[in-house]
């Protein structure tokens, strides 16, 4: 039994959406140092919901027949080391991988999940270019980040984290940003992520494959609209994934 609170903010059994491939269920952790304008969980930044570990886990042990994984989230779920720790072992305990999504400003966490073999996939996402990340955050960020992203990386590498994201949220005349983040994130999956804001056109899929002909790397796009697609290019297609000519006849057949 564990003795430890965590600050929680909300539990979904089952999920077919947070971890590509897996059906997990979803434990959102409260609280979060970072307020990007554009956040869909404004209502767990703040506040208190106290909870024993052992109460969270017996949410996860009663969705354990019909996932594979657990995904934290948040929040920003890495604030709160010690209850994600201890969450996490209990996870693996029960024989279910564990997924992180975080913004990477506690890279102590990370650090200590990694050490201690008790993530599997890590979706970290990348905000800006690093130039511009403490305007953007109104906080002194960038460089925590950056150590996060070069712990997920090498961890990745070296067959330490089996799986490792970088998730950039990508709204319009912010296109010109995705450059130098690929650049830093290079040698790992990038997601362009289509980002939704009250009053401005989200990019639609045409726009966000054009935003990645100009890298000259596969990506993953993920839209509202299309779900996931794995892009290398406009004439390359995955297995798993779906031909973007489709994408391009379904539009036009719309119209």
């Amino acid at each position: 039994m564990v003795f430890l609170k965590v600050n929680f903010g909300g539990f979904v059994p089952l999920s077919t959406v947070d971890w590509r491939g897996r059906a997990v269920c979803t434990v959102f952790l409260r609280g979060c140092p970072v307020r990007c304008h554009y956040c869909q969980n404004i209502a767990i930044l703040d506040g208190m919901d106290e909870r024993e570990v052992d109460e969270v886990l017996a949410m996860i042990k009663e969705s354990s027949l019909l996932v594979s994984g657990v995904v934290f989230s948040g929040g920003e779920a890495t604030m709160q080391k010690e209850a994600l720790l201890a969450l996490a072992k209990g996870v693996k305990t029960m024989g279910l991988g564990v997924g992180l999504q975080t913004n990477g400003v506690y890279p102590e966490t990370i650090r200590a999940l990694l050490e201690g073999r008790l993530v599997d996939r890590i979706s970290l996402d990348l905000k800006t270019q690093w130039r511009r990340y403490n305007n953007l955050l109104k906080k002194d960020f960038a460089d925590r980040v950056k150590e996060s992203l070069r712990l997920c990386t090498e961890a990745h590498h070296a067959g330490r984290l089996p799986e490792f994201e970088a998730v950039v949220t990508t709204f319009r005349g912010c296109e010109d940003d995705i450059a130098y983040i690929a650049k830093d994130a290079g040698g790992v999956d990038l997601v362009l992520q289509q980002g939704v804001l009250a009053g401005v056109a989200p990019l639609d899929f045409e726009e966000l494959a054009a935003v990645a002909d100009r890298l000259g790397r596969s990506v993953r796009i993920r839209t509202r609209q299309d779900g996931e697609v794995a892009y290398e290019g406009r004439r390359i297609v995955r297995a798993e994934s779906i031909d973007v000519s489709g994408i391009e006849q379904e539009r036009r057949s719309e119209r």
